[in-house]
C-alpha cells in the first residue's frame, strides 16, 4: 500500500491531537510533522515535500488562505476550521475538501480518501510511465521527446523546470513536483527542493553535495537519506 504523507497546520493544541488521532487510524496515511503556524510550515516545505496538507485558517502571523497562495505548486490540501464563509475561496483555490469544526472521523475519512482517489491515479500513471524508456514534455510550444537515459538533472525554476540532458537543454513549464511524477523512480531521485537527478550520472558525492557529469549540484538537508540508499 503506498503512503501518502501529510501535516498538519493548526495552532489549537485539541484540533492537533484529534487530527493526529484520526490520522493515526487510518493506514496509507504518514504524518510526518505538526506545525502551529504557516510560517514554520513554509520552512519545512522549503527542504521536504508532502502529499496532503491539513491546514486551518485562523492562524497567527500569516493565515491559512494567504498562505496557500503563497504555494507555487501546492500538494493536496484538506482546509480544516469553524469559520464556513471561507469555503468558497477555499475551492477556488483547488482545496480537495474543506472540514468545518468539529467534525467526526467518517466525515474526516471521506475527505482523505478523496485524496486517496486522486493519489492513486497518478500513482497508476507512473506505473504505466515506467514501462516507457522516454517522456515527451512540452518545450516552445510542442512536445519533444526526452529519453531517460539522456537525463542528467533536473532543476526548479520558478514555474518552470531546466532538464539537462546529456545533448542539451529543454525548458518546460512545470513544477519538479509534477516531473518526480512522472520519473521512474529506481532512475531517478530528488536530492534538493530544487534538483532532480540521475543515479546513473552520479560521479561522486560527499555529505552535502553530489557531482553528476562534471556538474556539482547542492543535496538538501531533508534528502540526506538518499545517500545510505546509494
Amino acid at each position: 500500500m503506498f503512503k501518502i504523507t501529510c501535516i498538519i497546520i493548526e495552532d489549537e493544541p485539541l484540533a492537533v491531537k484529534v487530527l493526529s488521532d484520526y490520522i493515526l487510524q487510518v493506514p496509507f496515511l504518514d504524518l510526518q510533522g505538526t506545525f502551529k503556524d504557516a510560517i514554520l510550515a513554509t520552512d519545512y516545505l522549503q527542504e521536504n515535500t508532502v502529499d496532503l496538507i491539513f491546514l486551518d485558517i485562523h492562524l497567527p502571523k500569516l493565515k491559512g488562505i494567504d498562505f496557500l497562495k503563497t504555494l507555487t505548486h501546492p500538494p493536496a490540501v484538506i482546509i480544516t476550521t469553524a469559520y464556513h464563509q471561507y469555503a468558497v475561496e477555499g475551492f477556488t483555490l483547488n482545496v480537495m475538501d474543506y472540514l468545518l469544526k468539529p467534525f467526526d472521523f467518517q466525515r474526516f475519512l471521506t475527505a482523505v480518501t478523496k485524496v486517496k482517489a486522486k493519489q492513486g491515479g497518478n500513482l497508476k500513471l507512473k506505473e504505466s510511465e515506467g514501462t516507457k524508456d522516454f517522456i515527451f514534455l512540452n518545450v516552445q510550444k510542442k512536445k519533444v521527446r526526452i529519453l531517460f537515459s539522456e537525463i542528467v538533472y533536473i532543476e526548479s525554476q520558478r514555474e518552470y523546470i531546466k532538464i539537462k540532458t546529456t545533448k542539451k537543454e529543454y525548458i518546460s513549464k512545470m513544477s519538479t513536483h509534477e516531473i518526480e511524477g512522472l520519473l521512474p523512480e529506481n532512475l531517478f531521485k530528488r536530492i534538493h527542493r530544487s534538483f532532480i537527478i540521475s543515479l546513473s550520472k552520479i560521479e561522486s558525492y560527499t555529505a552535502d553535495k553530489v557531482e553528476v557529469n562534471g556538474v556539482s549540484l547542492p543535496i538538501g538537508k531533508g534528502y540526506r537519506n538518499f545517500i545510505e540508499q546509494l
